[in-house]
């Protein structure tokens, strides 16, 4: 058996400093004194790390705090401005490109439509590669670290970025490594929306601080970013959190990924006016999320089953994660899922406890996200981030 390989003193120091730059993303804006104990490196070492990353133009001072008797503690913070990255939310309606500084400060933005039937991946590429190209030609010249992508359906975790998308009708298309190709040198890197999503809420919205909790994402499509132990849970092949794909009836309704009586072919958008069109609803706009408004403030017979029936289902879903994984927390984000609780949000929560077992319901809390219509992109950026504080370095 091959001996583990001991760490060098080069690796010590690149820990130490992603302990450091991670602490103080999370945490900051924070002391050098702050530092020993968030961290439990030594003083020493935290002098050089900071001054090393100070030197850097990775972090910055904060300000200062007066200390009783002594000099003030300068406040250190990672400069979000220090560098930016690039989030795309490819979804059904749409591919949104975001440029964001390190705190995920909208700087640029594009966006393109996708109209019914033209997701083949060329199209996508193309719109990805164009926004992307939009996005830092308004760039102020500060570095890019890298591009993150969030797509619908099962990314296979890896450089290639693999994906698995039955309702755009992929099937293997290494996304990932044609981005590359256009984008390089440029990292670029590819995961699923709900999961992107998910660290974004996890990282600065509705999930902060929470070790076990679901985000749901409610668009078109229907998925889920599942929290265990303050990790994302991906599964045996990064399938994890197909929750849209859960049967809530039996030969129920079609849902495009071929199966029938899915979840997401009653809660997703798409769903949900389908099932008003075929009750006889007044004509709705093509544009999908203005479809959607106009149905929920819709106050006629055939709106209110559809929206009352989305609630339960919904509900019913919800009280499957309750059950299923025992989560602290539920996020429920996504356009489409956002709209719904604007306005129902008391109801879907009471059919989530109609549903569910007393003891999950009354132990964990449903809100909506915080991130707002673009926390995919938003997440995506994650994507880049999370591999920058691996290492403090663009």
């Amino acid at each position: 058996m091959e001996r583990p390989r001991q760490k060098t003193t080069r690796d010590l120091k690149l820990g130490n400093r992603m302990r450091l730059l991670r602490t103080l993303y999370f945490d900051g804006p924070l002391t050098r004194r702050d530092l020993s104990p968030a961290t439990g490196l030594s003083t020493a070492s935290i002098s050089n790390v900071t001054s090393d990353l100070i030197a850097e133009g990775v972090l910055r001072e904060a300000g200062k705090l007066e200390s009783d008797g002594g000099r003030p503690q300068i406040l250190l913070e990672v400069d979000p401005g220090h560098a930016h990255v690039v989030g795309v939310d490819v979804g059904e309606t749409h591919v949104r490109v975001e440029l964001l500084d390190l705190g995920l400060t909208e700087q640029s933005s594009a966006q393109y439509a996708l109209a019914p039937g033209r997701h083949d991946p060329a199209t996508v590429a193309r719109h990805i590669v164009a926004g992307v190209r939009a996005v830092l030609a308004e760039s102020d010249g500060t570095q890019v670290l890298g591009v993150g992508v969030g797509m619908p359906g099962i990314v296979e975790y890896g450089p290639d970025g693999v994906i698995h998308a039955k309702a755009f009708g992929w099937d293997e298309v290494p996304l990932g490594r044609t981005l590359m190709e256009h984008l390089a040198p440029l990292p670029v890197h590819v995961d699923n929306g709900a999961m992107t999503m998910g660290q974004a809420e996890l990282w600065f919205g509705a999930g902060r601080g929470a070790d076990n909790a679901v985000i749901a994402l409610i668009g078109s499509g229907v998925g889920s970013c599942i929290v265990a132990d303050g990790r994302l849970y991906r599964g045996s092949a990064s399938s994890a959190g197909e929750w849209g794909h859960t049967t809530v009836e039996v030969r129920g309704r079609g849902c495009r990924c071929g199966c029938r009586g899915c979840l997401e072919a009653y809660v997703g958008a798409e769903g949900m006016i389908e099932r008003y069109r075929d009750r006889g609803g007044s004509p709705l706009p093509d544009v999908e999320e203005r479809a959607l408004e106009q149905l929920l403030d819709d106050d006629s017979e055939a709106a209110r089953s559809v929206v009352d029936e989305t609630v339960e289902y919904l509900g019913a879903g919800l009280a499957d994660l309750l059950n299923l994984f025992n989560p602290e927390l539920i996020v429920i984000g996504g356009w489409a899922g956002l709209m719904l609780a604007r306005r129902r949000m008391d109801d879907i929560v009471a059919a989530a406890g109609a549903y569910s077992l007393h003891q999950p319901f009354q132990t964990a809390r449903i809100v909506s996200g915080r991130l707002g219509p673009d926390a995919v992109a938003k997440g995506a950026a994650t994507l880049v981030i999370e591999r920058f504080l691996g290492t403090g370095r663009g």
